[in-house]
């Protein structure tokens, strides 16, 4: 990863402030999956595109360069090692960024994604967003950082737009009805439901959902954004905003 100083404001074509992070989110994958067949190992295919890893460096990169060219001190800025965080209900967590100047903690980032396999990660991806901030908030509640000032806590989640994706998906509740919200909907949108629904719970101070179509990694618009609270402009405003923040 480039951890360098890169000039990485918006470009005045107006490209999307995540494609390059997009693009190599998807070449990531591809190399990947070929690394792993070649190897003629068991853990092939999407999966071992998966258990590979660095598919969101691109993002962490980004998200650095624009806090750094926004005044952000990068020694306050962690996304390399160092990235874990104590719990209340476990010891530690590793997140994704740390923003952490003068001994408080500013920010932190969590970046999730996902690629096929919808019906069967949704929920777990539901449940592993609430459990870490319930587990962070409680730590700060009971005094593992400093109570001033409040940490931001920010969610950025990467979704395959594809038809899997996009179509509707039945439920089933056999003793009490779902919320009307959740009737026909597509995981795209039980995405874009979640991410709206832990910051207005406070769960998250803010959220991103990217909507991205692997045929068109390599175009100039290279993903979609459903909503303007949670697109990247507005996530990456209210974390250079929180980063920014005196201490002491």
């Amino acid at each position: 990863m480039n951890l360098e100083r890169s000039g990485a404001e918006p470009q005045p074509d107006g490209q999307p402030i995540f494609r390059d992070a997009v693009r190599h989110f998807w070449r990531t994958r591809l190399r990947q999956t070929k690394d792993q067949k070649q190897r003629g190992q068991a853990d092939q295919g999407s999966r071992g595109a998966v258990t590979g890893g660095r598919q969101l460096d691109g993002f962490s990169e980004r998200i650095f360069n624009l806090l750094i060219n926004s005044g952000v001190d990068a020694e306050a800025i962690i996304v390399r090692s160092g990235r874990q965080l104590p719990g209340f209900f476990r010891p530690t967590k590793e997140w994704d960024i740390l923003v952490v100047k003068e001994g408080h903690l500013l920010a932190a980032v969590e970046l999730k994604s996902q690629v096929g396999s919808f019906g069967n990660n949704f929920n777990n991806r539901t449940e592993e967003a609430l459990g870490n901030a319930v587990d962070l908030w409680t730590a700060f509640r009971e005094g593992s950082f400093p109570l001033v000032p409040r940490p931001w806590l920010g969610y950025l989640f990467v979704l395959e737009d594809a038809p899997g994706s996009q179509s509707s998906v039945t439920v089933k509740s056999p003793h009490f009805e779902v919320r009307p919200e959740f009737i026909d909907s597509s995981y795209a949108k039980r995405y874009e439901l979640l991410c709206r629904k832990l910051v207005l719970e406070r769960h998250y101070d803010a959220a991103c959902l990217i909507l991205t179509d692997r045929n068109n990694a390599e175009a100039k618009h290279n993903y979609v954004e459903p909503a303007a609270e949670l697109s990247g402009a507005n996530f990456i405003s209210e974390l250079i905003r929180s980063a920014s923040r005196p201490v002491g």
